[in-house]
Formats: C-alpha cells, sequence, structure tokens
C-alpha cells in the first residue's frame, strides 16, 4: 500500500514539475483520428507522365478545350483525364467536374436491376467511381457529389445541356455512336474543357455503329482540337496486358 501512494505522490510531482507533456500540442487539441482531411490527404498526390504520348496528352488538356484520348485498355486514358480534371477544381480553374460514360453492357445483360436510378446505373458509373476515389478519398468525394460539384450522368442525360466553367470527361466513348458523340461535343460551354477517351477497337457496339473513329479522323483537321492516339508501348497496367493485346 505504502508502494502504490509513493508511486501515485511521484506521478503528482512529474506532472507539477512538467516532467509530463500532452501528446499533442495546445494548437493541435480539436485534431480527430477519424478527422476526413487528415485521413484523405494521402490520395492527393502528383501525377506524372509514364511515357512521351502520355505526356503530350497532359500537355493537349492543359492548352485545348476540346482533347479526344484513343487508345487500347490500361493507356492511363481515364486516369489522366480525371486526375486532370480534379486538379482543375482544385486549383479554381473549373467550379464543377462533369462525368458521362454510355450505359452499354459489355457483351452480356446484367438484367433487372433493384433500386432507384442511381442504383440502376452504378455498375456502368463504377471505374469513374473508382478513378474519383483514388484522387479524392471516399469521404470527400462523397461530399462533393452531394454538392452537385461533382457529376456523374449517363450519356442519356446529358442532350439540351449547355456545360460551362466545366471540365466534362466522356468515359468509353467507343460505345457512343456518331449522333451521340456529336450531341456530346456540343455541350462544350464557356471557359470548359471537354476530353473524350476510348478505344475504337474494343467497342460493345455492333458493327459499324461506334462513331468514335469517325469523330476523331473528322476533329483531326481542327486546329484548336487535339486527337491524342495511345498505343501499346504507353500501356502502364501489368505488362501481360501488351502481350495479351498484341495477339487477341
Amino acid at each position: 500500500m505504502a508502494k502504490r501512494s509513493a508511486r501515485q505522490k511521484n506521478r503528482e510531482n512529474n506532472f507539477r514539475e512538467g516532467n509530463v507533456h500532452p501528446l499533442f500540442p495546445s494548437g493541435n487539441s480539436n485534431w480527430n483520428p477519424l478527422d476526413s482531411d487528415q485521413r484523405d490527404r494521402k490520395y492527393v498526390k502528383n501525377i506524372r507522365a509514364m511515357s512521351p504520348l502520355q505526356r503530350a496528352l497532359i500537355e493537349a488538356i492543359d492548352d485545348r478545350s476540346v482533347v479526344l484520348a484513343l487508345g487500347p485498355a490500361g493507356t492511363g486514358k481515364t486516369y489522366l483525364a480525371i486526375a486532370k480534371a480534379v486538379e482543375a477544381l482544385e486549383k479554381g480553374r473549373a467550379s464543377r467536374i462533369v462525368l458521362s460514360r454510355p450505359a452499354v453492357e459489355a457483351g452480356e445483360s446484367l438484367g433487372f436491376l433493384p433500386g432507384d436510378l442511381q442504383d440502376k446505373l452504378a455498375p456502368y458509373l463504377r471505374p469513374l467511381y473508382d478513378a474519383l476515389t483514388e484522387r479524392l478519398g471516399t469521404k470527400r468525394l462523397k461530399a462533393l457529389v452531394a454538392e452537385g460539384v461533382i457529376e456523374i450522368a449517363p450519356v442519356a442525360y446529358m442532350r439540351g445541356r449547355t456545360l460551362n466553367d466545366c471540365f466534362i470527361v466522356i468515359d468509353e466513348a467507343q460505345n457512343c455512336t456518331y449522333g451521340q458523340l456529336k450531341m456530346l461535343l456540343t455541350r462544350l460551354g464557356w471557359r470548359s474543357t471537354m476530353v473524350l477517351t476510348g478505344d475504337p477497337d474494343q467497342t460493345d457496339l455492333l458493327s459499324g455503329l461506334s462513331g468514335l473513329g469517325d469523330i476523331a479522323t473528322r476533329l483531326e483537321r481542327v486546329p484548336e482540337i487535339a486527337v491524342i492516339r495511345l498505343g501499346e508501348a504507353d500501356i502502364v497496367r501489368h505488362p501481360l496486358v501488351a502481350g495479351m493485346l498484341t495477339v487477341l
């Protein structure tokens, strides 16, 4: 009992003499381990080009209002476009991000999907959410979507709109018809940037219906529009992806 009293008295003396310090300084007294800004900070990172054509794509997005990025799977088309969209939002060069892709099934029918409209569209828009989550973190992404700063919508919902002061990404553009792509391109408003990404050789539409290849060929004649054609050398996924694409 005497030993316990002595230890207690020693701890009290140390505290009074200033030998015991708080874990966090007074300036950080409000620190919370669940604070979303602190936890999501690891997602904010700079991107860098892994090939000369990826560098050309990044520079084109910085300099042009309309950019088409064509290339096989794994070349970073969608990721780079979304990363630049987040960068534009962070730096105040755009007030909103609008992401769109066609709701086209990849070779098989999903059948009836339960839930409301957002639930039904979720499987088609999942790749966009994945890229955004990596750049922003889950909590911040949910907050920006709830505020309407980030909008993810299917192509069918884009008709009749004028998108001003936006960064627009049209993903999987190879699954759009010529008429749909023409409609999307003419949504471009003032102070906006539009990036279309897709692989003309990997369309899920019937033969001859995809309009991406034709649109890209026509727009290459317009000096103010950049058409970047990525190739197998630009693939940044597993090395086997490039090998498979050469024989498939």
